[in-house]
């Protein structure tokens, strides 16, 4: 029993080392706040503040957006006007279906199949949002966020995204020097991420989206390549909520979006409003599961005791009429003998 017992909690072990071997990224997203790489409110002067002029310019002025052609819906076109007419000096670049295809053929052939065999849209309108920024470099804003002032101090960072809840970064706003090692990074991992997960907004969240750019980011930190400011550095600023969107001097405006939200996706927001509930019922589940495992481990050692007791015995009492057989007349003793062969 007590061997079984051993060799059981080694299995329990190895089991749970794997599982979190496999999830040790996410879990430490749980408590990676980005506060060591923030982008605080002090190092950005207000709106129109004459020392925006003496900061320094890292990033292009370049905007990017993608839509599906030109005609940007009028949910969208308000947002949309808003980071044109206050940066009319910056190159405004509108990538379409068609460019986005035509630039990963040109200057990317090696995703182009990846690329092409998206399952969903949004992967590849997710996927050209690195490629632009790690090929031209710029700043890069999803059609719902309009700009609340000009982005001129953003440009001081050779690279930053924003903060997301509960963790880890989105891929709404980010802005970066060409040739960034972090986009640089992205782009070489989108090919290793290319997984259904079954749930279209897993599927897409973790392939492409916010919690697959989020994944890259801590192992790229992890990496110790996300140091160095200036041009040529390689570390990763975070803009955080207050300058995000939060205030009339913050950098961006919310508007109405996420339309490739299925049900799955209501579904996976419920879950996280009701995370600590789930994790207690978590907790319980495997508890259960557990329990029951160790129930049929004994229980099979239990059989496989109880299978050669018997075979022992039988032997016992074969050994013992071969014996009564041997003491008895001719018959009895030629059977022995048939047996013993």
């Amino acid at each position: 029993m007590r061997r079984g017992l051993a060799i059981f909690l080694i299995a329990v072990i190895i089991i749970v080392v794997f599982l979190v071997h496999q999830v040790y990224t996410l879990l430490t997203l749980l408590v990676e706040d980005g506060s060591a790489d923030a982008i605080h409110s002090a190092e950005i002067p207000a709106p129109n503040s004459p020392l925006i002029d003496n900061m320094p310019q890292y990033i292009p002025k370049i905007i990017h957006q993608t839509y599906i052609n030109d005609s940007v819906p009028e949910l969208w076109r308000e947002a949309q006007k808003s980071c044109v007419d206050l940066h009319e000096d910056y190159e405004y670049k509108m990538w379409t279906d068609a460019k986005s295809r035509e630039l990963v053929a040109t200057e990317y052939p090696w995703f182009l199949n990846t690329f092409d065999n998206y399952s969903h849209p949004i992967q590849r309108a997710d996927a050209i949002r690195y490629f632009v920024l790690a090929h031209f470099g710029g700043i890069y804003i999803d059609l719902d966020d309009g700009c609340n002032r000009r982005l001129d101090p953003l440009l001081s960072y050779s690279a930053w995204v924003r903060r997301t809840a509960p963790t880890g970064i989105s891929n709404d706003a980010m802005g970066a020097t060409p040739q960034h090692p972090f986009f640089l990074t992205v782009i070489e991992a989108l090919r290793a991420y290319d997984k259904d997960w079954g749930l279209p907004y897993i599927t897409v969240m973790y392939s492409t989206g916010p919690l697959f750019l989020s994944v890259v980011w801590k192992k790229y930190m992890s990496s110790g390549r996300n140091i160095g400011d200036g041009a040529s550095g390689g570390r990763v600023r975070i803009l955080m909520k207050d300058e995000y969107n939060r205030f009339p001097w913050s950098f961006f405006s919310h508007h109405q979006g996420s339309s490739w939200h299925g049900k799955d996706a209501r579904f996976i927001f419920w879950m996280g409003s009701h995370w600590m509930m789930l994790t207690l019922m978590g907790f319980l589940l495997a508890g259960v599961v557990g329990v029951g495992a160790w129930w049929a481990w004994n229980r099979a050692l239990l059989l496989g005791q109880q299978r050669r007791n018997k075979r022992r015995e039988g032997g016992m009492w074969e050994r013992a009429m071969g014996w009564s057989w041997r003491r008895g007349g001719k018959g009895g003793y030629e059977l022995a003998e048939r047996h013993e062969v």
